[in-house]
């Protein structure tokens, strides 16, 4: 299929989620950052707005059964992932979980996670959502876990509240790191 025709923020499973011709190279780049990082098969991972398992379907196939967990409140999003990308035999052998609650609730898996991921999440998110975001992570992370969180560093800080999407919005530096001090980061 030729996805050049999408535009990010349409309703594709590529597209949603971001510029339908990277969707491989996020994905990808994702994994080896985690990698990179120290992950490891035995790791617990969540993928916090795991869309189409961009970034899921490379963690799904590598981690040992059960590791993976995501969260996405486009129960769509996940479902066209799994077809589109993973398939169900991978599903019944990896066993990933997934949760489609929207108030960034990491405490749904009943456990704590050695890595989160929070890709482009931060970056669509406004003022009101961000601390209690924040906060839930840091409480999911084990004691050497690592959270991988992305704000886009602006100039100015953005004054909204709510999901903003598809737009993006950006933060100052000071903002950011007033953002994750009082999480608790």
């Amino acid at each position: 299929m030729d996805y050049s025709s999408l535009k990010p923020g349409d309703k594709h499973y590529r597209a949603y989620i971001g510029p339908p011709l990277q969707y491989d190279f996020m994905g990808a780049t994702q994994f080896r950052l985690l990698c990179s990082l120290g992950l490891r098969a035995h790791h617990q991972v969540l993928d916090l707005g795991c869309g189409s398992l961009r970034a899921g379907r490379f963690l799904i196939n590598y981690l040992e059964p059960g590791n993976y967990c995501g969260i996405e409140p486009n129960q769509w999003l996940i479902d066209e992932g799994i077809k589109e990308q993973v398939g169900d035999s991978l599903i019944a052998i990896k066993k990933p979980r997934f949760d489609t609650n929207s108030e960034f609730n990491t405490a749904v898996f009943g456990q704590n996670f050695d890595f989160i991921i929070a890709q482009s999440i931060f970056s669509h998110t406004g003022n009101d959502l961000i601390p209690g975001a924040l906060s839930n992570i840091y409480g999911s992370l084990n004691d050497n876990g690592i959270a991988l969180l992305t704000f886009i560093k602006g100039e100015k800080d953005f004054d909204g509240d709510g999901w903003i999407y598809p737009e993006c919005v950006e933060f100052t530096l000071p903002k950011i790191y007033e953002f994750t001090a009082n999480a608790g980061f």
